[in-house]
């Protein structure tokens, strides 16, 4: 793979003006396809096969124009003081409101407050309820304006007006923050490199890359169905591999001129050896995201693929690209040590026997390793202790801020008429095979009002057809707690008696329902597709390192690193310390999706930094190095720029903290704390302190498996080879 790539590099070098076209003309065409595209759609939680995506396609069904997964709104009224919503002219103004709603082009229905008894006890709040037809995300403005015009308009008669539901449901902003997070890590590379063309290299390719990515999932997203988070993540996860691929490449360049290489030669070094290790860190990113495919969850898998995809191009920028930007650049990129005039004053390179900073710290961990390792350990440790009080769902209105609407709409339906009317579900009984629907519908009523966490149920509703009903079931706690998911479980569990008696079948779905299933999906998914991810990515790195032990210490690291952070997680958005700092307004079970994504894309990215900083270590090895000498000297090449690259991906990550999509915000934070974990304890000082302590039996590969293997050298010997063979052959030609 070396002499491909090394050969790839060269060609790009030399061919700059082609290549540079070619990433142009893409870039051009994504965007084209970006600007002529409809309008993305918002992506469901649907699951096929659980019980409430069943329940939502016996609904299409037997209730033809329903939209039972259309778009809801819930406009909640509340009168001044000492006056009820019953007093005329709130009543009026209530009914006034109503009727500007029903005439809305996309509203399937508007229930009267009055005439569906949605006033509270003591008459201080109502509330009415819209459906439409189509989702959240495929509502029109206008649908939109209409309904907030409506709302303004019953607040300008005195009540106080909030709007709930997914009718409001918007693309998440990430603020000014994730600009701060591209300025922190175009400061790192200016810092790593001591120059500006050079640090500005890995920014222009990651945010081409990004914006073919991007441009690419805009243009399919009406097409395949691709929700608005999903072009969020793509461009998180593109630009920190962006910058970082291109970032250990340029690096090696540098390392290559300073050893006195011309520079095409030194381009294709470079491709040639930090270019196999961003190959295979890819490989690895890519395998994780697309993995997610085996939760079976359209939208996880449709985020994985598409993130994955805008992996793959960062991989192809930084192996083509930034060789032939390295041609144009020219002499203004320094070999590494020396720095430009306008940063350094154009000195010259450190002497090369002097040792930096990170062969000093390489150093310290060999000669104490014991020391090192049990302090990683235990602080690790320490931090994933919060892991175990992990509490997963799924966000609804009441894990908005308190500014919102949404969360004002629901905090008032929580006065009013209990925390469960926020998360109502919905019974759905088939009846069609009963000899006696209606009594069904009766015994299952019956059935469901004598459960516990119960408020209210109401009157079945049948169909024209008479032989399927809904029945709404209100429960006493919110949507996200304990009591509700065991509430439901209760009333599936009910499902069998009610079939026997009366051979009607009972379905529980509605958004409450649905996340539960969401939720219990995932976590049934986690361990098949961590054994999957580690299993396939553990192959890969024996293939990378031909050890056996490398890998296993790498995967283990990784669990540490994952572990820790879902306990940072924990503290954070569910404890809620430092939730201010970090603008979490409300707290509450983490995202149920939240660990399998972290694991997915942690495991990548935590590979990056193995791959990056180990390889160097084995090529030293491998070329007659002692083993704890081939750490040190790992570290003298890699240290610098795998803390440059952590850095930036944290810089990036941290940058989606402010976004306001709270499942946006909590990935990021994750990801962030993830990275910093994985990086600056496990791979800087846990790797090094147990490759100290296993000497040579760290390289240990069984002798079948190693005539197995194929030999992808990703260490360059090739190039060492075959540039003897060159030299050899330039002396022949010198003596005749």
């Amino acid at each position: 793979m070396a002499t491909f790539l090394y050969r790839l590099g060269r060609l790009a070098f030399r061919r700059r003006h082609f290549v540079a076209l070619i990433w142009v003309a893409l870039l051009t065409l994504a965007g084209v396809g970006a600007a002529s595209a409809p309008p993305a759609g918002n992506s469901s939680f649907s699951i096929p096969g659980t019980e409430a995506q069943k329940a939502f396609d016996l609904l299409e069904q037997r209730f033809p124009g329903m939209s039972a997964d259309g778009a809801t709104a819930r406009v909640v009224f509340k009168a001044p003081v000492d006056e009820k919503m019953t007093g005329k002219l709130n009543k009026a103004a209530v009914e006034k409101t109503v009727r500007e709603l029903r005439h809305g082009a996309e509203v399937v229905s508007v229930a009267d407050p009055y005439a569906g008894h949605a006033v509270s006890r003591d008459g201080s709040i109502a509330y009415a309820s819209v459906k439409y037809k189509v989702s959240g995300m495929e509502l029109k403005d206008s649908s939109r304006d209409a309904l907030k015009q409506a709302a303004q308009d019953a607040r300008n008669a005195g009540l106080t007006v909030e709007v709930g539901g997914d009718a409001l449901t918007a693309a998440p902003e990430t603020g000014s923050s994730e600009v701060i997070g591209i300025g922190i890590a175009a400061v790192v590379l200016v810092i790593t490199f001591g120059s500006l063309l050079a640090a500005g290299l890995p920014l222009l390719t990651a945010i081409i890359g990004v914006g073919i990515g991007v441009s690419a999932i805009t243009a399919l997203a009406s097409t395949l169905d691709l929700g608005s988070t999903t072009s969020t993540l793509a461009t998180m996860i593109g630009l920190a591999v962006g910058i970082d691929y291109a970032l250990f490449i340029v690096s090696r360049y540098r390392a290559e001129l300073a050893e006195g290489r011309e520079r095409e030669e030194a381009a294709g070094r470079a491709v040639g050896t930090a270019g196999s290790a961003v190959v295979f860190a890819g490989l690895t990113v890519v395998i994780a995201l697309v993995g997610l495919s085996v939760v079976d969850i359209p939208m996880l898998t449709k985020m994985g693929v598409a993130a994955a995809g805008t992996v793959a191009i960062a991989v192809l920028i930084a192996l083509t690209m930034i060789p032939a930007l390295l041609g144009y650049a020219g002499r203004k990129v320094k070999p590494a040590g020396e720095k430009s005039k306008l940063l350094g004053g154009g000195r010259p390179a450190k002497k090369p026997g002097r040792p930096n900073m990170g062969s000093r710290w390489a150093s310290f961990v060999v000669r104490r390793p014991v020391a090192v390792l049990l302090l990683g350990v235990i602080g690790l440790g320490a931090a994933a202790v919060p892991a175990a009080s992990l509490e997963l769902g799924l966000p609804d209105d009441g894990s908005q801020p308190t500014s919102t609407t949404q969360r004002r709409a629901y905090d008032l339906l929580s006065e009013g008429f209990g925390a469960g009317f926020n998360g109502p579900l919905m019974v759905v009984v088939d009846g069609k095979d009963s000899g006696h629907p209606q009594k069904a519908f009766a015994e299952v009523g019956k059935e469901i009002r004598g459960l516990k966490d119960v408020v209210a149920v109401t009157p079945a509703t049948p169909n024209k057809a008479g032989d399927t009903a809904i029945i709404t079931v209100v429960p006493k706690s919110k949507p996200s707690s304990k009591s509700t998911e065991d509430l439901v479980h209760a009333i599936r569990d009910k499902g069998a008696d009610i079939e026997a008696k009366t051979d009607a079948k009972l379905l529980v779905t509605g958004s409450t329902a649905m996340n539960i299933d969401v939720s219990q999906r995932l976590n049934d998914a986690l361990l098949p597709y961590l054994a999957l991810v580690v299993g396939l990515a553990f192959l890969l790195l024996i293939v990378v390192f031909r050890s056996v032990l490398v890998p296993l210490k790498a995967a283990l690291g990784f669990l540490l690193s994952v572990l820790a952070a879902l306990g940072a997680v924990v503290a954070v958005f569910q404890w809620g310390w430092l939730a201010g700092l970090m603008n979490v307004q409300q707290t509450g079970p983490v995202m149920s999706m939240m660990p399998i994504f972290m694991v997915g894309v942690v495991f990548g990215l935590a590979m990056d930094y193995e791959v990056f900083l180990v390889t160097r270590m084995r090529e030293a090895y491998v070329h007659g190095e002692k083993p704890s000498q081939a750490v040190v000297t790992g570290f003298r090449h890699g240290a610098r720029v795998v803390t440059a690259a952590a850095v930036i991906m944290i810089a990036v990550f941290s940058g989606f903290i402010g976004s306001s999509e709270s499942m946006v915000k909590m990935i990021g934070f994750g990801l962030a704390i993830a990275v910093f974990f994985d990086a600056f304890v496990v791979r800087m000082a846990i790797v090094p302190a147990v490759l100290a302590l296993l000497g040579r039996r760290a390289w240990w590969l069984p002798k079948w498996l190693d005539r197995v293997l194929p030999n992808v050298d990703v260490e360059g010997e090739g190039l060492r080879t075959s540039s003897a063979e060159g030299k050899e052959d330039e002396r022949e030609l010198v003596r005749v």
